[in-house]
């Protein structure tokens, strides 16, 4: 699909039986293209296609239901949208649902720095009732001079932090080389906003076992968001979290401008599971509850909240940061919002019995 412009097609077939389906599909996949199937009204059934043009025509001949009007790629979304399922899609990791109707908090700081301040974060942010625990050990930062991470000595701590809290963890992966070392260290990959269109990386990702957190890019439009997830998704990763960070504007007053109608859009086109990122969207701590609660409020699926022991000290995002004793508070009132809604916190899994007596 590299050498020639890919193709996504719809068709409808007549009642079929689902090993004759299971069969179109094997046929389908064999000639190197990507099949789904989903039960349609009336018994029929709705058969997707992604791939070259060629490949995706000559095995149009082979079936004896007319095509309904085929979309361009860059108006059908076979796998992100609901056209060919309507429900919403949970995504499941290491004992946390996000999507299932509970709303799921991902808590901890932008960048890891040590493991002090990790475990520090990730004790505090369990306590209070995140269901997993965030921070970054690769960061692209604006300028070359600014802290970049700690790279792989990172993930290694952000393990030990899995292991002492039992929170599962989210970390940003920034080279398609180091997916598979991210995929071994995290609960999930995550997409930051400058990447969102490296189409390397998101197939790399794609191929990954683990689920994938996608974040909109600075300047994208909410189908290129759409278009992005699609990309993961048709490289076989069926497990793609969409997240709301804000967009520039010409608005300075806060770093971006959170689109909350986005997430409304969202939740109506797509079945993936959206959170939204009220630091990144705020730039600033004091706007932080506010643009959470109206984001739960709005029916996103969760947050990604940034978290520090000590804000003031922080090598990254120390300004945006949430204070461990402020993030509590946090959660007391999303607690309550959530509860006007008719809605719980997803829970975090089980502590681990060796570190009971620690946490």
């Amino acid at each position: 699909m590299a050498q020639c412009r890919a193709q996504a097609m719809l068709f409808l077939l007549p009642e079929l039986p689902s090993p004759r389906v299971d069969a179109l599909l094997a046929q389908a996949r064999r000639e190197g293209l990507i099949a789904h199937a989903a039960r349609a009204q009336g018994g029929r059934w709705r058969l997707s296609l992604l791939g070259e043009r060629s490949a995706c025509a000559a095995f149009a001949r082979t079936l004896a239901a007319e095509p309904l009007p085929c979309a361009e790629e860059d108006e059908f979304l076979p796998l992100a949208s609901r056209a060919l399922d309507p429900s919403d899609r949970a995504v499941d990791f290491d004992g946390v649902s996000i999507g299932d109707g509970a709303f799921a908090v991902v808590a901890g700081p932008c960048a890891i720095e040590g493991e002090e301040q990790l475990l520090a974060a990730a004790r505090a942010v369990r306590e209070a009732g995140a269901a997993a625990l965030r921070g970054g050990a690769f960061k692209p930062r604006t300028s070359p001079y600014s802290f970049p991470g700690l790279g792989r000595a990172g993930l290694e701590l952000l393990a030990r932090a899995r292991a002492a809290t039992g929170l599962p963890t989210v970390t940003e992966v920034v080279d398609p080389a180091d997916v598979d070392a991210v995929a071994q260290h995290a609960s999930v990959l995550q997409v930051g906003a400058r990447n969102m269109q490296n189409y390397r990386l998101l197939e790399a990702v794609g191929r990954a076992a683990r689920p994938v957190l996608l974040k909109r890019g600075l300047g994208a439009r909410l189908d290129e968001l759409l278009h992005a997830a699609e990309r993961v998704l048709a490289a076989g990763n069926p497990n793609v979290l969409l997240c709301e960070r804000g967009v520039r504007s010409f608005e300075t007053a806060t770093r971006c401008t959170l689109d909350l109608g986005g997430v409304a859009w969202l939740k109506r086109r797509s079945r993936l599971p959206v959170l939204v990122d009220p630091s990144h969207a705020a730039g600033d701590r004091a706007l932080v509850p506010p643009l959470a609660l109206a984001a739960a409020a709005c029916g996103a699926d969760g947050l990604l909240v940034e978290v520090h022991p000590a804000p003031e000290r922080a090598r990254c995002d120390g300004e945006q940061s949430l204070a461990c004793e402020d993030f509590a508070r946090l959660m007391e009132r999303l607690r309550a919002v959530l509860a006007a809604l008719g809605r719980t916190l997803a829970s975090a899994p089980p502590l681990p019995a060796a570190a009971r007596s620690r946490v």
